[in-house]
């Protein structure tokens, strides 16, 4: 008798995902998104700005609005993160510590609980670019996405994951674009790594990020929720057929991973203008609804972390049309 094969993996449950609909995504960083240069902002003034951080005013804000999840960042490049993380600091070694003192994360999930908002993250896959120290502690000789770093951040995930448990409902993991790093049978893989990140939640939502590319894809069967990301080409179809011609409908699911776009409110991550009316946001967010997938929308937050006043409004219609009919 052969012996049976492996089991496919079973993905988590992303049906309340579904159900949302749409939420928002905000950086809340010691930069600003994407930047690429060291920045002079001082240990102290990183932990006054999250101590100052009011959860409970933004909470509110996201209640009133109707956001049914929100995206928070963890960190991204500067190597200043806003929750701490003892494992990182020892593989790391800098001290005083560029991770603050309060766990921005866990009090921000305590804040929304009460209002039903379901907390998700945000995370690179990489070392900080513009942390030195760091990338020579965490990547040692194997590079980027080599396995020393990789395997570090495991570890550092873990951490955060055992420690939010059930709080957190989902990772957003960006950075990990060399895939032939993750893809191989032996850990550290995707496997070993969506492993890590739901240590302390098995049903948390995990993808990882395959850069701007259109159109949408899922790049790994161990993310339950497609990446998403797009800035300039709102994407609508991924292909068309010619016989007879018309463009293919978006499914509900890519290769197992529900369909799910990400994508900027303003200009730019984490900044203004508003870039289109209400009804255009309203209406792609109903767009990919109708295919069964989710919209998360990106928009500002101010030094104390309330949403930028300017964004109140389209937020407010989108969760007026999009959660009031749910």
């Amino acid at each position: 008798m052969n012996a049976p094969g492996p089991q496919p993996r079973q993905r988590a449950d992303t049906a309340w995902f579904k159900a949302c609909r749409w939420g928002l995504l905000a950086c809340y960083l010691a930069d600003t998104a994407s930047n690429l240069q060291p920045i002079e902002l001082s240990v102290d003034e990183w932990n006054r700005r999250i101590d100052a951080f009011d959860v409970g005013a933004l909470a509110a804000q996201l209640a009133t609005a109707r956001v049914p999840y929100f995206i928070l960042t963890i960190g991204q490049n500067s190597g200043y993160y806003l929750s701490p993380n003892a494992t990182y600091d020892r593989i790391v070694g800098r001290a005083p510590s560029r991770l603050s003192r309060r766990d921005l994360i866990a009090d921000l999930a305590a804040a929304l609980q009460p209002h039903g908002i379901r907390l998700l993250v945000y995370l690179p896959a990489t070392a900080p670019r513009n942390d030195e120290l760091a990338k020579a502690q965490l990547q040692g000789d194997s590079g980027e996405h080599g396995p020393d770093m990789r395997r570090h951040w495991e570890e550092i995930c873990r951490e955060w994951s055992l420690r939010w448990g059930r709080a957190i409902s989902g990772w957003w993991i960006d950075g990990p674009y060399d895939a032939p790093a993750y893809q191989h049978p032996e850990a550290p893989n995707y496997r070993s790594y969506a492993a890590a990140l739901k240590a302390g939640n098995p049903d948390a939502i995990v993808t990882f990020n395959n850069g701007l590319r259109t159109p949408i894809y899922s790049m790994t069967e161990y993310e339950d929720y497609t990446p998403g990301e797009i800035e300039r080409d709102m994407t609508v179809a991924p292909g068309m057929r010619m016989d007879p011609p018309r463009l293919d409908a978006y499914p509900e699911f890519l290769n197992g991973a529900r369909l799910h776009v990400l994508t900027l409110m303003g200009e730019w991550w984490g900044q203004g203008p508003v870039r289109f009316p209400d009804e255009m946001t309203i209406g792609y967010t109903k767009f990919i609804n109708a295919r069964g997938g989710v919209v998360t929308w990106d928009a500002p937050l101010q030094t104390n972390g309330t949403l930028d006043p300017a964004f109140l409004p389209q937020i407010t219609a989108l969760g007026r049309t999009i959660s009031g009919s749910a």
